[in-house]
């Protein structure tokens, strides 16, 4: 396809549509961009594309995340170095406050599938801020000395999976729902809120109910020669779902937990001449995300 159309992001009154929703991010010429649905290429000046000389990592590439659903993006913003969120015709709203480019390569961020809620991993021990963007709180984290780590959100956004002594699934007020004493590392929560899928390697997988603690079989994803898992997670029928590498960019799976059958959903081709691109759902550093 080819895009013809590129215009500076404003704010705007009207309604988003089915071709204003964000196919894709892509880094050229020092400046992001996001690629529409429909074709339009629409530039975003005010993102850093990486830290200032001032940050504890200064030339580390800076985060520019899109939500799952295609609706929001998030970045920080070069004149305060703050993180923020907006849509295509929306105005940007400070994620939070301690979120800032000093950090940048210290602290990761995570976004849920439907842009509401960011969560902040952080190099040291425990995580870091766990922001509701839509009402502007912050919402107070784990309690514990334990290192903590986060294992994402479930497709609905509705649930968060992080483990610590405990894998624990907590709600969207951080009230704690579920505990498991599990030495586990999950990389995906089903809509459930039970199922967690727990990679084996780069090719295998397991299930694991993180209510029992009761886990099944592993199984061998029949991928294509060479083909890896790089990404896991669920969507919101609860099928596992396969992001992997290939030569021209990313391949889309769903994956059978039973037998490892994988049924190719969609490939996605690198766009030509971008330093780096980013499709919604994306975390900070995906396989295909800088050649």
């Amino acid at each position: 396809m080819t895009f013809t159309t590129s215009v500076a992001l404003t704010a705007q009154p009207a309604q988003a549509t089915a071709a204003d929703l964000i196919a894709y991010a892509q880094y050229r010429t020092e400046t992001w961009e996001l690629v529409l649905a429909g074709g339009e290429v629409v530039q975003v000046p005010e993102a850093l594309a990486k830290a200032p000389a001032d940050a504890v990592n200064p030339g580390a590439r800076a985060a520019f995340l899109i939500s799952g659903d295609g609706r929001h993006f998030f970045y920080f913003r070069k004149r305060d170095g703050l993180f923020v969120e907006r849509t295509v015709h929306g105005r940007e709203r400070v994620v939070a406050r301690g979120i800032k480019a000093y950090a940048i390569y210290e602290e990761w961020p995570q976004v849920s599938d439907d842009g509401r809620f960011v969560v902040m991993e952080t190099s040291g021990p425990g995580i870091g801020v766990i922001a509701d963007v839509r009402t502007g709180r912050t919402l107070r984290g784990p309690q514990s000395p334990d290192v903590w780590g986060f294992h994402g959100f479930s497709p609905d956004s509705k649930r968060m999976l992080m483990g610590g002594e405990r894998l624990v699934v907590f709600d969207q007020r951080m009230r704690a729902r579920t505990r498991l004493k599990s030495k586990q590392a999950p990389a995906a929560l089903a809509n459930d809120y039970v199922t967690a899928a727990v990679p084996v390697g780069d090719r295998k997988l397991r299930l694991l109910d993180v209510r029992t603690g009761k886990l099944g079989r592993t199984v061998t994803a029949r991928l294509p020669r060479g083909g890896r898992i790089h990404d896991l997670d669920f969507d919101r029928s609860g099928q596992v779902i396969v992001r992997s590498k290939t030569k021209a960019g990313v391949a889309v799976y769903r994956l059978s937990p039973k037998t490892g059958k994988a049924t190719l959903l969609r490939a996605i081709d690198r766009p030509a001449g971008a330093k780096t691109w980013v499709l919604p759902g994306d975390g900070m550093y995906e396989r295909w995300t800088e050649k």
